[in-house]
């Protein structure tokens, strides 16, 4: 075919008019763009081999692994996390909460940098509870922590739990022992989420600072029982410029609320110290309270077993949550449910009847 049964623009008769040859489409498919290459799989062994000589990349896929709900998963990671609990140990759990706005990851990355350039090896863990309805979590401590993230002694790792509080708790126990296995001989576990995730913490650290604010209305609110009783010490943040001497009577307030309880079985008194992480005061003098929070616990043997208690509390948490799990993935509980709900709704049993039902039938088929 010629140009001008192509194109009968092209013909003689159109003076003044031509239209050239189009070119061929382009792929939609763009041929320079590597594919790319799937992730391998390692062994437990060289798992365990790379997150001893401290490889970030092994220890964040071995950290993978722990956080999979897959069963092949778990069954590698708790083989690796096995064989690396004789490197543990040897590191100093610090765990911090705080209310929101307290600027926890500002104070983390402030004393997370004073560690790092005092030779300190600092992994970041974070328990992040992910949103009931969307399953989603923020997981922003890389994106606010900008120098820390990229300091060569340290580790950042927010977790999603897509489930359960007590999921994902023990989750960040387990990458607690990856991580002191590859050599971090400090680990901050923060709480994100407010509520259960203290009590979380609380159970798998050797102290527990809690940040305060002074200056946002009636301190007193900030004193509450449960937290207060957890707490080894408190920092008061935001201690710069005309909020000094609102922080100072803060401290003063908190020494004296902390009076009012009894004695721990540590036999440490909690202290608070102020400090502003943006002008990195305190910072240095809230490292050396740790310190010597750790040197005492060590002398009077409550260090280890605080520890011990944990490892014991952390066994049976684990037994509830693999009970749970199994209770509800199982096939002829998903089919009962339903049904036993709308009995129940329909006011023909009781919501207590019901669940005995159910766990009575799960005994009888679990146990076969």
């Amino acid at each position: 075919m010629d140009k001008h049964h192509k194109h009968p623009e092209n013909d003689p008769a159109y003076k003044g008019l031509t239209v050239n040859e189009g070119v061929n489409g382009a792929p939609t498919v763009n041929p320079y763009r590597k594919t790319k290459a799937k992730r391998r799989q390692f062994t437990v062994d060289e798992y365990v081999e790379g997150i001893l000589k401290g490889d970030i990349a092994v220890l964040s896929q071995a950290v993978t692994l722990v956080e999979s709900s897959l069963p092949g998963h778990q069954q590698i990671a708790q083989e690796v996390i096995e064989k690396c609990l004789p490197y543990t140990g040897n590191s100093i759990r610090l765990g911090i909460t705080g209310v929101p706005g307290a600027g926890k990851s500002t104070f983390i990355e402030a004393l997370g940098m004073y560690l790092v350039r005092n030779s300190h090896k600092l992994a970041v863990l974070a328990i992040d509870p992910s949103s009931e309805r969307t399953k989603g979590s923020i997981l922003g401590d890389k994106t606010r922590m900008e120098e820390l993230s990229v300091a060569p002694n340290a580790f950042i790792r927010p977790s999603p739990s897509a489930g359960s509080l007590g999921g994902v708790a023990r989750k960040t126990r387990e990458s607690i022992i990856l991580c002191e296995a590859a050599g971090f001989d400090t680990i901050f576990v923060e709480t994100v989420g407010v509520g259960q995730s203290e009590t979380a913490v609380h159970s798998m650290v050797d102290f527990f600072l809690l940040l305060q604010l002074a200056g946002t209305g009636d301190e007193l609110q900030g004193i509450k029982r449960g937290i207060m009783e957890m707490a080894d010490g408190i920092a008061i943040n935001k201690c710069d410029g005309t909020n000094v001497d609102k922080a100072m009577v803060a401290k003063t307030q908190y020494q004296n609320a902390l009076r009012l309880f009894p004695e721990t079985g540590s036999g440490w008194s909690p202290e608070v110290i102020p400090c502003s992480s943006i002008e990195n005061t305190g910072i240095a003098e809230i490292w050396e309270m740790v310190l010597r929070y750790t040197e005492l616990t060590k002398q009077n043997q409550y260090f280890d077993a605080k520890r011990n208690q944990q490892s014991k509390y952390w066994m049976y948490e684990t037994i509830n949550e693999q009970l749970r799990n199994g209770f509800y993935q199982h096939p002829v509980i998903q089919q009962l449910i339903d049904e036993t709900e709308k009995r129940v709704l329909s006011n023909e049993i009781s919501s207590f009847t019901g669940a005995k039902l159910l766990l009575d039938k799960y005994a009888t088929i679990s146990f076969r």
